[in-house]
């Protein structure tokens, strides 16, 4: 039999429920003058992130592109002047008809090439006029490559380039430069993400606030929630900051910042003045409101916060830094976001009290309702009880069509292709994709797109020839170049091998393999994209196992000391991962495949990002269980209260189903405004994390989970004796305080259509 669990007392609650409510202007003085100190701190920021990010520090391409930058900087160049000479009407018919061999081009295309070799910062300067290397013109002789390295890290080279980008870029006499190469690409990947993160910052607020607003009713409640959200991003800035003296961040984790300090803090902010306006209307005066929400919604929120930070530290396993970076920002904003709903929220519900339903704007087009009415309750709620019992009657169909259903949307994930970023990522108009698109139509060949064999201790010419000739020979390869000897003296020497088909394709990924087994007498490593692209993958496939085997042990068991059953948690989990089909199945669909590409103004290249995966696992299961705590922590509060399974059920969806569908709604409007950035990358996350969000609310939230509950029956809340000993000692116990004198206990839940 099931016992009822006795409710705690008004008086229950520790030092923080008692500081929060009993000194609210100190509270909230205190997170003014944090959040000043946080502004201060977090100045800045987005000029000292990053756009890398995706390689493996560890892995040997990693170790011969330092090495090759260092002896050989002319060996991969990262910056490359498109020379034009059919773009420029002044060069007339003469120059036209020679093309890039026209004397005059080649005179001011040496006076570039030899400008460009004496900048600060450049060096392995080279060109098709000092080289004639065939791979640097283009087929029809009308544009040619100025190469070059732009020495130091991102930071350092996106100085350089804004230092000389301007007196390089445009016409010179008969010719028309243009920048490309990974150098210019990053660069302007940096850009082009800070400027769509504002716009999506100032089309997310103000489509919030009203979205808050149609929610609550009250302007006042609904300005609460944006609060908490700027406060969380403000501060997780602080924390980038910070982290930028230390390690390396990418730019991608600001756009999480936004789009978690608003989306969390909402959700969270939600709870919170839902509960409290709950228990206002109950005849609680504010303190005691905000302690029992404390107790019940503080904890569940806390809960949550600890599941989702969970889910995205998961990240920290991997070696890339472009994961680490999410890592970084996503428990920093999950964690602030939790803080600042749980100690300046309640300091400003005290003090507003029955003033937080003020300004209620709904009444300007309804005739009548009560201010402070919530979404899940009056006809809302009747409308979600209706639906829990249609769900448990038909809970078996319910079950098999939403699960088959679910299934069947990510089938196309079975197709994923993984690659890397590359300047197709930006639109079509940018000037580095321009560049970068004439090379791959336009060009034999694909400078700097080669894999390259670094060797160390070679004993003499005749063993690198012997290598050179054993590399040549392996399928895939169009010719071997070199070998280049260091001038230093040091024993280094690298080959270039040209390879067919896709820089970064199937074919130039199986060669990358080959090319490592050739046997040799001394040490050698690859690079090339093809070779970052199999180490990035081979770091995931490493660490993937571990990083979901602690997502998964640490739900299970902060949702056992949430619940104390055994079986809620699995439940939770498995449903969770079922929630992502619909995102990965998409994201294939839509971004590998080319569907809507048009539509949605972005260049397929007919694979997924290898990390992107990844990282919108770690963050739709995250949120996935921000949903599924707040669910769970309401029905096991009723079932605490009246041991009703199915009553306990219907309470909960009636109670929480509008309040999560609207907390969904709101983040999926957020995910949308980050993907409408022109980046693909940050597009697909956006997007992709919309649906997850939406398909977890509005199917499994409010189809799946009553179904597989109504079947489970009261087993649900089963677990061995030891394991309920566990719980009553370290567990939640989560519960409604029992009525004061003079207070009524709360509204029956209507029972719907039973």
């Amino acid at each position: 039999m099931s016992q009822v669990k006795k409710p705690p007392s008004p008086g229950e609650g520790g030092r923080w429920t008692g500081f929060v409510t009993t000194r609210p202007r100190l509270s909230l003085l205190l997170a003014l003058v944090v959040t000043a100190l946080a502004v201060f701190a977090g100045g800045g920021v987005a000029d000292r992130l990053g756009s890398g990010g995706w390689e493996d520090p560890g892995a040997g391409s990693t170790y011969a592109t330092k090495a090759l930058e260092r002896e050989f900087p002319g060996s991969q160049p990262n910056l490359l002047l498109l020379v034009d000479v059919g773009a420029v009407g002044a060069a007339g018919p003469a120059a036209g008809a020679a093309g890039v061999d026209d004397p005059a081009v080649a005179a001011e295309a040496e006076r570039l090439t030899a400008r460009l070799a004496a900048e600060p910062g450049v060096t392995g300067v080279g060109s098709y006029w000092r080289t004639g290397m065939p791979t640097l013109r283009s087929e029809d002789g009308r544009q040619a490559l100025i190469a070059a390295r732009v020495l130091g890290d991102e930071k350092t080279a996106n100085a350089v380039l804004d230092r000389i980008v301007p007196s390089y870029r445009g016409e010179h006499g008969p010719l028309k430069v243009s920048l490309g190469g990974q150098a210019a690409v990053q660069r302007e990947v940096t850009s082009t993400i800070q400027e769509d993160l504002l716009r999506a910052e100032l089309i997310a607020l103000p489509v919030t606030l009203i979205l808050l607003v149609l929610v609550f009713g009250s302007a006042i409640a609904a300005l609460l929630p944006l609060g908490v959200g700027i406060v969380a991003i403000i501060g997780t800035n602080a924390v980038l900051r910070g982290l930028t003296e230390f390690t390396d961040v990418s730019v991608f984790a600001q756009n999480l910042t936004t789009a978690l300090g608003l989306g969390l803090a909402i959700d969270y902010a939600l709870f919170i003045v839902r509960r409290f306006r709950e228990e206002l209307a109950a005849g609680r005066d504010p303190v005691a409101a905000v302690g029992v929400t404390l107790r019940t919604a503080g904890r569940t929120v806390l809960f949550s916060a600890l599941t989702v930070a969970v889910a995205l530290s998961a990240m920290l396993f991997f070696p890339m830094y472009f994961l680490r970076s999410f890592a970084y920002a996503g428990v920093a904003v999950v964690l602030l976001a939790a803080a600042a709903a749980l100690i300046v929220l309640p300091a400003a519900l005290v003090l507003l009290g029955e003033r937080v339903n003020s300004f209620d704007l709904r009444r300007l087009w309804r005739r009548s309702g009560p201010a402070g009415s919530d979404p899940g309750r009056a006809g809302g709620g009747r409308g979600w009880a209706r639906l829990t019992d249609l769900v448990m009657r038909r809970a078996p169909v319910f079950a098999v069509a939403t699960t088959a259903g679910l299934l069947l949307l990510g089938l196309p994930f079975l197709g994923v292709k993984f690659g890397t970023v590359d300047d197709r990522q930006l639109p079509v108009t940018a000037e580095s994709h321009v560049v970068q698109q004439h090379i791959r139509e336009g060009f034999p060949g694909s400078p700097g797109g080669a894999l390259t064999v670094l060797t160390e201790g070679a004993s003499g010419a005749a063993d690198l020839d012997a290598y050179k000739q054993r590399v040549a020979a392996l399928p895939g390869v169009l010719g071997v170049e070199g070998p280049v000897s260091s001038a230093s003296g040091t024993g280094y020497a690298y080959f270039s091998v040209l390879t067919k088909g896709e820089e970064v394709g199937q074919e130039a990924q199986d060669l990358v393999g080959l090319v490592r087994a050739v046997d040799a007498p001394f040490d050698r490593a690859v690079t090339g994209q093809a070779a970052v692209l199999v180490d990035a993958q081979d770091a995931i496939a490493e660490k993937l196992p571990l990083a979901l085997a602690v997502v998964v042990l640490a739900t299970l068991l902060l949702v056992f000391l949430l619940t104390g059953s055994l079986l809620i948690p699995l439940q939770a989990v498995l449903l969770n991962a079922l929630s992502l089909t619909a995102m990965f199945g998409a994201v294939v669909w839509v971004f590998q495949e080319g569907h809507l590409s048009g539509l949605l103004s972005f260049t397929s290249t007919g694979d997924i990002e290898t990390t992107l995966p990844v990282l919108m696992f770690c963050i739709a299961f995250g949120l996935s269980m921000d949903y599924g705590v707040f669910l769970i922590s309401r029905i096991k509060e009723e079932y605490d209260r009246t041991g009703d399974h199915e009553g306990a059920v219907r309470a909960g969806l009636t109670r929480t189903g509008g309040l999560i569908t609207a907390a969904a709604v709101i983040l999926a409007v957020v995910m949308v405004a980050i993907g409408s950035s022109r980046v693909t990358n940050t597009k697909m996350l956006g997007l992709g994390i919309a649906l997850a969000v939406l398909m977890d609310a509005m199917v499994v939230r409010s189809l799946l989970v009553p179904a597989v509950m109504k079947l489970t029956g009261k087993a649900t809340w089963w677990a061995p004796a030891p394991l309920r000993r566990l719980h009553e000692r370290f567990g939640l116990s989560e519960g409604e305080p029992a009525p004061t004198a003079g207070q009524s206990e709360p509204a029956p839940v209507p029972a719907g259509s039973r």
